[in-house]
């Protein structure tokens, strides 16, 4: 079965797509399986990503606006030189509206959001695949810190926004990367690969104004999924853009400690039931617990 993403009203707005199908049957049979391990290795995405950016590619455009039916009324109006300088477009002014206020937690993106709280041992569950947040970071000491507090996952899709803005005020550390294989993170692929602890990824830690210590962290996804965050200095400022990606669905990751930040009930009740929550960049999607 495919994933079924629910928007803020509890309605089915997505439920086995296309995309769910063709991937549901290369990761559930080994010659898939097989295939998959070449489709994900970095060379693959280098040579992907050669001919994405060249102006060739431009030919995909109108072919990929139809077929995901996009609206680009949402976009800057430009000619793009490839189809990765399509892909990473920029929003139009106004199109999305960001959450000024101190106590509320934004999305720094576009995407389909599930929450995993983080037991005592800093282990969590995604599906059937145990993780701990230590093999997610590679740092034992900074993973103890968020033991008792929540991981929130926001995934995007080729279709989505590719760009995501910092989510609160603060200073942020010098970023970590790990580098890693591009899995999908669609997720059919997580019941057959620990995506998250395989994929390369890149992180920052926040001491933000609101939320305590903010970990903030982007995963690179299959064919290409190159994260390109921005040299911004230390002091960083809720909606600043902090990154983007290449071509590929792709996620970015919260992680919040214990007490510091607590979901709305919409997003943590559709966690539950296993439900991805469709949201969009800067708006609302938990706050500081009351008290």
């Amino acid at each position: 079965m495919g994933s079924v993403v629910v928007d803020r009203k509890g309605t089915i707005v997505e439920a086995g797509s296309l995309q769910d199908s063709v991937l549901a049957g290369l990761y559930g049979h080994v010659p898939g399986r097989i295939l998959v391990r070449l489709l994900a290795s970095p060379a693959v995405s280098v040579l992907a990503g050669a001919f994405l950016d060249s102006r060739l590619s431009r030919a995909l455009i109108p072919w990929f606006i139809r077929s995901h039916s996009i609206d680009m009324t949402d976009y800057e109006r430009r000619e793009y030189g490839s189809y990765n300088d399509f892909f990473t477009r920029r929003l139009a002014p106004g199109a999305r509206r960001l959450d000024s206020c101190p106590s509320a937690l934004v999305s720094p993106c576009d995407g389909r959001l599930t929450v995993y709280p983080v037991d005592n041992q800093c282990e969590f569950t995604i599906k059937h695949t145990r993780y701990t947040v230590q093999s997610l970071l590679r740092d034992y000491r900074l993973a103890a810190g968020y033991a008792g507090g929540y991981v929130w996952v926001f995934r995007l899709c080729v279709e989505d926004y590719h760009r995501y803005i910092y989510v609160d005020n603060g200073r942020a550390s010098e970023p970590v990367r790990i580098p890693g294989v591009l899995h999908t993170v669609n997720p059919v692929a997580n019941d057959h690969f620990p995506v998250y602890k395989e994929n390369t990824r890149e992180y920052c830690v926040i001491r933000s104004e609101h939320f305590g210590r903010l970990l903030q962290m982007e995963v690179g996804a299959m064919l290409v999924g190159e994260i390109r965050n921005h040299e911004r200095g230390r002091q960083v400022r809720r909606g600043w853009e902090k990154g983007r990606f290449a071509f590929g669905g792709s996620t970015v990751i919260l992680m919040t400690e214990k007490g510091a930040a607590l979901p709305d009930g919409d997003i943590l009740e559709n966690s539950r039931f296993g439900l991805e929550t469709k949201v969009r960049l800067g708006e609302r999607v938990g706050g500081r617990p009351r008290g």
